[in-house]
């Protein structure tokens, strides 16, 4: 957007020149005839510029500009005067001028003014957003809640992510939004203009999961024809997120830890020490305690990550954040595909609110995304929503019998009748649900529910 400038000036050919001339180099141009006129102009817009006559039929110039700078002490005003003396220009820059034109001036005196004036604006706001910036918390990027719970898990990350050497543990339930706050860890450190490199580790089998890891010297195994260095070499100076660490296979394990505690590792074939400067946050749904009390967990990896430790609460724990997050993820969906912002109707809005949500925050978007696609108007009904949300908010979940049921036992009923509705199929259920795959088929294990994990899939 164009600055705006003010001229305040009563000669008439003076003031229709300065707005001509100013107009033609981009700048947007208002018009005052008399100070009065000025004031009114300055009172109801903002202005990178004010030009001021000091001479006009109803107040003096240096009126004019005590009344500005008492408006807005920072606005930038150059004094025009067709009668120069050194005690006015005294005056003027006492008063809170920023310089001071004779009349009468070139035309590329007045551009370059106007250019330096428009500068020094310019730098005045970079140098106040810096500032704002620099005080003022900065936000986790994608991330909306004002509940206890979230303001606690805001705190927390911002707290961690200050120490940027220390490994960080992220435990929470599928789809509660961990990388999210990995990703935020990483912006708020002082790593932020390192590196951000992602890592999967139940997506590769061990062998391509090392490779990808750590990289390969050429000749390394069969395909390995050249060199390649791994995410680890990659995220040097910035942050390594291990996503899904719990499936990290036991021959690994310590191979990583060694990384961990001494920033440095070899290639897979490869006798050379690789020194980098990374730091690791790492991310998991299971319970690695057990895991380690169980003995498929090393301990002493468990600890090591776990120096800065996060625990992402469930959505069922922030209840006041579902309607917000509803309707955030909603103006996302309607943006991305250029649609009319649908809004919710009241008896969605009730549905959602009383929802378990088992697939967490990433259900959520799910189920609101498919509302926006299916919403042929303006408003979202229960209609546009999976039958699963109207039966669980009605009478078929939670009835008067069940109302002492704890979370879990909910989550477990209503994961069973979207496993039943979808005749065993697990990746139909877990889409449904908004989790993963392999989520489902932990829960079902976890459930005893022999029956769907022997099940082979069935199509619909």
């Amino acid at each position: 957007m164009a600055d705006r400038i003010l001229v305040i000036e009563d000669d008439t050919t003076i003031r229709v020149t300065l707005r001509d001339v100013l107009q033609r180099q981009g700048y947007q141009v208002d018009l005052a005839e008399d100070g009065a006129g000025g004031l009114e102009h300055f009172r109801k817009r903002s202005y990178g510029l004010i030009l001021l006559d000091l001479h006009l039929p109803d107040m003096h110039g240096l009126d004019v500009l005590k009344a500005i700078r008492e408006l807005d002490q920072d606005a930038l005003v150059v004094v025009m005067t067709a009668f120069p003396e050194v005690r006015t220009a005294v005056d003027c820059v006492k008063a809170g001028a920023y310089d001071y034109l004779n009349k009468p001036f070139e035309l590329d005196d007045l551009k370059e003014i106007v250019r330096r004036v428009l500068e020094t604006r310019s730098l005045r706001l970079e140098v106040e957003l810096l500032r704002l910036r620099a005080s003022a918390p900065a936000p986790l990027e994608g991330m909306v809640g004002s509940s206890p719970a979230f303001l606690s898990l805001v705190e927390v990350t911002r707290r961690i992510a200050a120490a940027s050497r220390v490994p960080v543990l992220i435990r929470g339930e599928s789809g509660t939004g961990k990388e999210r706050v990995a990703q935020a860890i990483h912006n708020l450190s002082s790593r932020a203009a390192g590196p951000w490199v992602t890592l999967n580790c139940s997506a590769l089998t061990e062998g391509l999961l090392e490779s990808e890891m750590f990289g390969h010297e050429k000749g390394a195994f069969t395909d390995a024809k050249t060199a390649r260095r791994g995410l680890l070499e990659l995220a040097d100076g910035g942050t390594l997120f291990l996503d899904e660490i719990g499936d990290l296979s036991p021959t690994l394990q310590p191979k990583l830890l060694r990384a961990l505690e001494t920033q440095t590792f070899r290639r897979v074939g490869g006798q050379k020490e690789v020194q980098v400067d990374v730091r690791f946050v790492a991310a998991t749904n299971r319970d690695l305690a057990a895991m380690v009390k169980a003995g498929t967990f090393r301990e002493d990896l468990y600890y090591r990550l776990n120096v800065g430790s996060i625990e992402m609460p469930p959505l069922r724990a922030r209840t006041s954040d579902i309607l917000p997050l509803a309707q955030h993820f909603i103006g996302d969906a309607a943006r991305m595909m250029n649609m009319p912002h649908p809004e919710l109707d009241r008896q969605c809005r009730e549905f959602i609110e009383q929802y378990s949500w088992p697939g967490n925050i990433r259900e959520l978007r799910n189920v609101m995304e498919r509302a926006v696609i299916l919403c042929s108007e303006e408003r979202i009904v229960p209609a546009h929503f999976p039958k699963e949300i109207s039966l669980r908010t009605k009478d078929h979940v939670v009835a008067a019998d069940d109302e002492t049921l704890s979370l879990g036992e909910v989550e477990k009923r209503h994961i069973r009748r979207v496993m039943n509705a979808a005749r065993g199929n697990k990746t139909q259920a877990a889409k449904t649900l908004g989790i993963t795959r392999l989520t489902l088929r932990t829960k079902i294990a976890e459930y005893g529910w022999d029956e769907f994990l022997d099940r082979p899939e069935t199509a619909g």
